[in-house]
């Protein structure tokens, strides 16, 4: 007799080695007070086909019978189908440094009860700061980048319909100020906090301009003085180009990250494990359903009947004792791991147990 099909889920595991390469200072770390500016706006969405928000999204009739009120038009809002409009919120984040007249992508979301906003058109949109100033505008066609469709109670839908981007959608109408002209004392903070990090960062500074003088105050952050070499118009980008472009090996920490709700498991390079003996096995039961079926003698008056009949099995898997001798590498790591060929939900269970006997020397989170 066949058994019945099984659904087994298939996770990846992820063991990466990080080699020990120099970086370049810009990816690992930015200049303090260089900074975007988040805007927001509400608008609406205009030439869906018919999967906009319905009438019980009231805030999206009081808006088209605003909109229309501007254009001399004025329709009562128990007259309004509004199922090819849909309020939306706009967000985006300008870039630094961005002029007048400057274009920059939009995100748009539903906020009603929208089955999709494919096909549809932005309406002119005014996106504000958090000072309440505009500005920038956004309008235009927009990228869904999936569909969804429906017929007869059936429904076919791939990816998400209820977002989408305008790329290029938004014009901006006022500069974003940032406080980056004539500072001859600069900061450059890490995007991840790290001493030993830091430390180099300054020394690498320190060794590339003799007349400069860097210091990292914490674990994110180094003060840099500007040379008087680079104290004049224009010098001051080229200074901080060359302080990006500088290569440092960062340091580092040992961790053991976990995502417990796709099984992904990521070990860094100096994670290491002590000497320590694993046992591993598991419980099997297996429920079966076989048709029993009870058939009445010729020319009675008895009926057919069918009914089922329940039989459970349960075995424990024989478990073994692997030892490990100790893994320094990522690569030990993972050969040790594999010859206990256990399965990722598995290899989480044995890390978490690791970190509780001691032999794991490294940070181990949990996602």
């Amino acid at each position: 007799m066949n058994k019945p099909p099984i659904v087994i889920a298939i996770v990846a595991t992820f063991l990466v080695t990080s080699l020990q390469a120099s970086t370049r200072i810009k990816d690992i770390a930015y200049v303090q007070g260089i900074k975007g500016e988040q805007l927001i706006g509400y608008g609406l969405v205009v030439g869906l086909n018919g999967t906009g928000d319905t009438q019980r999204s009231t805030f999206t009739l009081q808006s088209v019978s605003s909109m229309l009120k501007r254009f001399g038009v004025t329709v009562p809002q128990t007259d309004l189908r509004t199922r090819n409009v849909a309020a939306v919120m706009v967000t985006a984040t300008v870039p630094p440094f961005a002029k007048e007249g400057g274009s920059f992508d939009v995100i748009v979301s539903s906020m009603g009860d929208a089955t999709g906003l494919q096909g549809g058109t932005l309406l002119m949109t005014p996106l504000s700061g958090l000072d309440g100033s505009v500005y920038a505008s956004a309008q235009g066609p927009m990228s869904v980048g999936g569909m969804n469709v429906s017929a007869g109670g059936s429904e076919v839908r791939r990816n998400h319909t209820a977002a989408g981007r305008i790329p290029g959608g938004a014009l901006l109408e006022k500069s974003v100020v940032t406080s980056f002209a004539k500072q001859w004392n600069i900061s450059i903070v890490l995007f991840q906090s790290d001493f030993t990090t830091a430390n180099r960062i300054a020394e690498a500074i320190n060794t590339k301009f003799s007349d400069t003088s860097a210091v990292a105050t914490d674990g994110s952050t180094i003060s840099v003085v500007v040379p008087d070499s680079f104290r004049t118009d224009g010098k001051l980008v080229e200074f901080i180009s060359l302080v990006e472009l500088l290569e440092i090996n960062p340091d580092v920490a040992a961790k053991v990250v976990i995502n417990e709700r796709t099984g992904t498991v990521v070990v860094g390079e100096n994670v290491s494990i002590l000497p320590v003996a694993i046992s591993h096995g598991g419980l099997n039961i297996e429920i079966q359903q076989v048709p029993v079926i009870s058939q009445p003698p010729a020319f009675s008056s008895g009926k057919t009947v069918s009914t089922q009949m329940t039989t459970i099995s349960a075995g424990l898997d024989s478990a073994s004792v692997v030892a490990l001798n100790g893994a320094a590498t990522v690569q030990d790591i993972a050969k040790s791991l594999n010859a206990l060929k256990v399965s990722p939900r598995d290899i989480i269970a044995i890390f978490q147990a690791l970190k509780e006997a001691g032999a794991l020397k490294a940070d181990l989170v949990i996602i």
